[in-house]
């Protein structure tokens, strides 16, 4: 306590001999006197109230920016129309491509390379769009035929087997448990479980069941394109679920023989006639429930 005392009475030069002989005999005051030394050079210039005052006025006021509301509503609308278009570029580049043909629909549409996809009844096809110079690769459910512009390879998938080609013309066709493929133009490489066939001109392979059918090749082009529904021994109940599909009805089967094979063609356009050659062929008798409904019952 007497040490602070001494230490302020010497601050202010207040301290008599004797006082100032014993605080210099204290071990701090070394310390005290290179902070006082320091602190005599030290100056604060004289604060001046009016000046500073005077200053502040001379300065030029801002005047706060004022956003009419008509323009902050075209901000926000101009920011949600370019948003809008941010989503829209990403749907069409980014996301899954979709089309479809329904049952007694057919659809045609062009790839991004301007390939074209021939869509049969009851099918569907996803692709995208993005890369798809570097990547033609789709999946089909159902059956399609291709016209495939040249370019890197063209891969269809399908729940039972893979298409690869690099530029022809080919049909294929995936329905539950039977897998057919047709070349055209070119050639094709099908995988299928182990097996891995190549496809020319005027070749087809089938698969139903895991097991290998013999394909005969006798047109250009899938018959289907013109109108006509080709079978290739397939049993009654794969061929009423094509004719259901061409034609957008309902097919009732009431019948012991379902396992003979029947290889021709159907009309795709002419569902009397269509169900006079099932009839004849099966010694069935067809009869039409309503508009959407046939019943096949044994003669």
């Amino acid at each position: 306590m007497k040490k602070d005392r001494l230490l302020a009475k010497w601050l202010n030069n207040d301290l008599s001999e004797d006082e100032l002989v014993e605080f210099k005999a204290t071990p701090d005051f070394e310390k005290y006197q290179k902070i006082k030394n320091y602190t005599d050079h030290l100056a604060v210039e004289a604060f001046d109230e009016n000046t500073m005052l005077s200053n502040i006025l001379k300065q030029k006021k801002e005047v706060p920016k004022v956003i009419p509301l008509y323009k902050n509503w075209m901000f926000r609308a101009a920011a949600v129309f370019v948003l809008t278009l941010g989503i829209t570029f990403a749907s069409k580049k980014f996301v899954q491509q979709t089309q479809t043909a329904d049952f007694g629909e057919k659809t045609t549409f062009a790839l991004p390379d301007n390939s074209e996809v021939m869509l049969n009844s009851g099918s569907e096809i996803k692709y995208k769009k993005w890369n798809w110079e570097n990547n033609r690769r789709l999946e089909l459910k159902g059956e399609a035929y291709f016209r495939v512009a040249k370019g890197k390879r063209f891969e269809v998938q399908t729940s039972l087997g893979k298409v690869s080609v690099l530029g022809t013309q080919f049909n294929v066709k995936a329905r539950k448990n039977r897998f057919d493929v047709v070349c055209y133009k070119g050639r094709v490489k099908v995988n299928y479980s182990n097996s891995q066939i190549l496809l020319t001109h005027g070749q087809g392979v089938s698969f139903e069941n895991g097991k290998q059918v013999k394909i005969i090749i006798k047109s250009s082009k899938p018959e289907w394109i013109d109108g006509q529904i080709c079978f290739n021994q397939e049993n009654i109940r794969t061929l009423l679920d094509e004719v259901e599909r061409q034609y957008n009805i309902k097919i009732e089967l009431k019948a012991n023989d379902t396992t003979s094979l029947f290889t021709g063609k159907l009309p795709a356009k002419d569902l009397d006639v269509a169900l006079q050659i099932i009839s004849t062929t099966y010694n069935l008798e067809a009869k039409k429930v309503s508009k959407n409904k046939i019943i096949f019952d044994e003669k």
